[in-house]
């Protein structure tokens, strides 16, 4: 099944409005046959960003039925840089999420050499570990998530493979 992302923004920026938001919607996800895979929550609890697996149609059901909240999708994606089935069975929570509006001359197939290629660059910043990628089926802008002890690594790392970031995210995690 295809994946899905949703952009939320709850109406009130708590960690309880978040929570409820979440469970709506993996409850919402599973009513139309879908799942919900990932959810990362800016560290403000201002912003999530969701993906869900699911037919088309169950996607498109989702929209505009989180209450309590303003979201934006459903909008296809395609996940880079880590498996599925690993990811389902792991649950992984990043630090960070570098949003990077893609520019409208790059196609998927460009886009995803130059990610094969930068990759290995990634060991110049050791303190920094990229987890994964989601990239917009329509190419308007990728969701990239890493683990890092603070967000100059995240921009050393972006550096090392010439990427820039439009949009940096501390997230929520254990302790914060």
């Amino acid at each position: 099944m295809p994946l899905y992302l949703f952009e939320v923004t709850p109406e009130r920026a708590e960690r309880a409005a978040v929570t409820a938001v979440l469970a709506r919607i993996g409850e919402l996800a599973a009513s139309v046959g879908g799942e919900l895979i990932e959810s990362q929550v800016a560290a403000g609890h201002e912003r999530l960003f969701v993906i869900v697996e699911a037919e088309r149609a169950g996607a498109e059901a989702l929209r505009g039925q989180f209450p309590g909240s303003d979201a934006r999708g459903p909008d296809e994606v395609r996940l880079v840089g880590a498996d599925l089935a690993e990811l389902k069975a792991a649950r992984p929570k990043a630090g960070y999420l570098v949003e990077w509006d893609l520019p409208a001359e790059l196609d998927m197939d460009t886009y995803l050499a130059r990610k094969k290629a930068k990759a290995p660059l990634y060991a110049d910043v050791p303190e920094a570990s990229f987890l994964r990628t989601y990239v917009r089926e329509d190419m308007a802008k990728c969701l990239c998530l890493y683990d890092a002890p603070d967000e100059d690594v995240v921009r050393a790392a972006r550096k090392a493979v010439d990427t820039p970031i439009d949009r940096l995210h501390a997230l929520e995690g254990p302790g914060r």
